[in-house]
Order: structure tokens, then C-alpha cells, then sequence
């Protein structure tokens, strides 16, 4: 069976390895779903991811860049990647582990604020520039 969340992630290296390093992962809690509150906001958020790819890929942004709250480090994601992240986390409330991307070009990326503002300025102008 095809993995629904593969889609934008790299290939589990360590796949039906037995000395899977990510193995000690499983002695950790379980995800806790979310809740209907949450689920709608994840719902919108991937609407959003939807015209925010549309309107900026074209122009070259390959993805958002999200500051980690944990390493307080700039963390590239491809479109493709934060859809598999946010399907992912309203299937069972959790975000798997994933590989950063490789030497990004920061200039590739944006924010999901500077994309609110795009989208908005895109609905009011159109495609004046």
C-alpha cells in the first residue's frame, strides 16, 4: 500500500531496516488528534497553501520559511513537503520528522504572512503590476 503523506517527503532511507535508528521514536507519546477547532484551522490553512502555491510558484517561490520555535532557526519547506506536513497532522495530530532542505536559496521562500498579503493585494489589483 502507497503511503498517502509520501507525497513532497523524501524517501525513508532506513526503510524495513531493523536497525532503523528512528525505532527509539516509538517509546515516545502518542500524538494527540486534534480538535474539531484545530482540524478546521488545518483544513484552511491547506486551502490557503493551494492559492498561495498557485499565485508564487510561478514566480519562482518554491515554499514557505517557518522560524523553529525549538532552534529559533529558519526552516525551509517545499510546498509539497508542508502539504504532506498538514495532511499528516490532521491525520493523527502529529508532523513526522523530515530532512530541511538542502542549501536553500532563501530568496525562494516566504512567509505565510508575506503570502496573506500577496493573496490580498492579488484579490483587490489582479495581475496589475
Amino acid at each position: 500500500m502507497q503511503d498517502p503523506f509520501s507525497a513532497g517527503m523524501p524517501p525513508d532511507p532506513f526503510a524495513d531496516d531493523p536497525s532503523d535508528p528512528a525505532a527509539a521514536l516509538d517509546a515516545l507519546e502518542p500524538a494527540v488528534p486534534l480538535d474539531d477547532a484545530e482540524r478546521e484551522a488545518v483544513r484552511e490553512d491547506l486551502v490557503d497553501l493551494e492559492v498561495y502555491e498557485r499565485l508564487l510558484a510561478p514566480r519562482g517561490i518554491r515554499g514557505l520559511v517557518v522560524i523553529c520555535e525549538d532552534c529559533r532557526e529558519d526552516h525551509f519547506h517545499d510546498w509539497d513537503m508542508l502539504r504532506a506536513s498538514l495532511h499528516q497532522l490532521l491525520a493523527d495530530g502529529s508532523v513526522r520528522p523530515h530532512e530541511p532542505a538542502v542549501d536553500p536559496r532563501p530568496e525562494d521562500y516566504v512567509t505565510w504572512d508575506y503570502c496573506r498579503g500577496f493573496a490580498d493585494a492579488h484579490a483587490i489589483f489582479g495581475n496589475r503590476r
